[in-house]
């Protein structure tokens, strides 16, 4: 909490190392669930230094020829863009193009975080002032960025997602995909989450901001149209396509692969050493469309995709973990925590536990050969963390009530830590027999255990026999 004054974001090596020169990525999205509910000024600061070089994201997405706010991938001092422009590839020794700039989806990212440190504090200063003019100019870019295809839906091109192997389309002399899956979901999440947020604060505290960046009804009306509309490829199978053509790239032969090289995170800079292209392969670094899991609930990812018109049967996320996770590289830590995460929501414990324990361990035996002596994963050391509060303890954070759905590990005697959640404290204690929530609040507050309404306050603990 320190650092709560100082005009500072989070770098994906925290303050441990010399990693990508210090630039503020994506990581914070992994990073912030934690401080919310230990030290949300922390978060706020984080989101205020942000807010800070929203004229350089307005910038930026002027150039390019947007409206709104557009966050550059690698942000510098000044908010500017740092990412290469190429990339050595330490396999082959050679230098390539490198398009990892159009990873548009951190102002996905920058928006997601302002609304979780909403949900997580109510701090309706915050999302009616810096977060919400944050929050309405990255969707405000969004919304920009998208045109009409022919098959009347509305479509986003020159991205990338948080795959990173793919850059562009085969033999393509471009950057960029088109209708990346995680993108657009998460970009008709955002818009609906804008209209709410007007409903509820537009004529009011909110007002100021909208008079201020010019925010008319007519673009609002615009906004709904476009997040009921955004295209989606899906296949009769319920697998949703990664981005548009991924259907149409060549299967890897994974097993040879593992047999010739044995650590094959990196397969891009594998295949790219053997005259290969991953853009020619359903090949990922980590998870991309199931990024969208993690970030929503599963129920709130189907009914989006309800309102987007496509219909959807019920084991959506078993069906596309399944499908994604052997084609994955797991060439980033952050791969780890969020398939962890996922295989222990769909009741997979082994699976998860494995998953987790790499996870926890990436850093202490430094798993990617090296990579550590730069500093530490600070993304996926916050996630081991929250991992043990949302999918051990099983807590919910994003309803205005907390939910609870515990899930204790056979290997677990039992589970303790306290937390703050809309400027209540609270401890939680998870053991074998049950659970005991106490809190400081003198006002009934409600809580949801197990989809069932309950009521406590300092007086009166949460015990109960799972």
């Amino acid at each position: 909490p320190h650092s709560s004054r100082l005009d500072s974001g989070i770098p994906p090596r925290g303050l441990h190392g010399e990693a990508y020169r210090g630039h503020i990525f994506w990581d914070e999205l992994f990073v912030l669930p934690f401080f919310n509910i230990h030290f949300p000024e922390v978060s706020r600061s984080v989101l205020l230094y942000r807010y800070r070089r929203l004229d350089k994201a307005r910038e930026y997405a002027e150039k390019e020829g947007y409206k709104g706010a557009m966050f550059p991938w690698q942000s510098g001092s000044d908010g500017r863009e740092e990412t290469q422009v190429v990339h050595l590839n330490p396999v082959s020794g050679e230098w390539g193009s490198d398009y990892s700039s159009l990873q548009r989806h951190i102002s996905i990212a920058i928006a997601y975080n302002v609304w979780q440190y909403y949900q997580a504090t109510n701090d309706v200063e915050f999302i009616c002032g810096e977060g919400g003019e944050i929050f309405l100019e990255i969707c405000r870019f969004w919304v920009s960025k998208t045109s009409g295809n022919k098959a009347g839906r509305f479509s986003i091109d020159k991205v990338m997602g948080p795959d990173e192997f793919h850059e562009s389309y085969p033999g393509a002399h471009e950057g960029g995909l088109r209708d990346n899956a995680y993108t657009n979901i998460m970009v008709a999440w955002l818009l609906r989450m804008a209209s709410g947020l007007l409903d509820e604060h537009g004529r009011g505290r909110l007002a100021d901001v909208l008079r201020k960046i010019r925010l008319e009804e007519r673009e609002i009306e615009r906004w709904k149209e476009v997040a009921d509309g955004l295209n989606l490829v899906i296949s009769d199978k319920g697998i949703i396509a990664q981005f548009d053509g991924y259907f149409d790239l060549r299967e890897l032969d994974w097993e040879a692969y593992r047999s010739k090289y044995e650590d094959i995170h990196r397969m891009d800079r594998i295949l790219k050493a053997e005259g290969k292209s991953p853009d020619d392969y359903k090949v990922a670094k980590q998870a991309d469309t199931m990024m969208t899991f993690y970030t929503l609930d599963q129920e709130v990812v189907a009914g989006i995709l309800k309102e987007m018109g496509y219909e959807t049967e019920t084991g959506l996320m078993e069906r596309n973990f399944d499908y994604y996770i052997g084609r994955t590289s797991h060439g980033s830590t952050l791969s780890r925590i969020v398939h962890a995460y996922l295989a222990s929501r769909m009741g997979r414990s082994e699976q998860a536990w494995e998953m987790y324990m790499e996870a926890l361990e990436s850093d202490y035996i430094d798993i990617q050969g090296g990579t550590t002596g730069e500093g530490i994963h600070a993304g996926v050391m916050a996630g081991t963390l929250m991992f043990i509060i949302n999918a051990v303890a099983g807590i919910n954070f994003s309803a205005g009530h907390l939910r609870i759905n515990p899930d204790l590990p056979a290997r677990w005697k039992k589970v303790s830590f306290g937390f703050a959640f809309r400027k209540n404290y609270y401890t939680f204690e998870l053991f074998r027999e049950g659970m005991k929530l106490s809190c400081q609040s003198t006002d009934k507050v409600d809580v949801e255990v197990s989809g069932t309404m309950h009521q406590m306050d300092r007086d009166h603990p949460l015990e109960m026999t799972l």
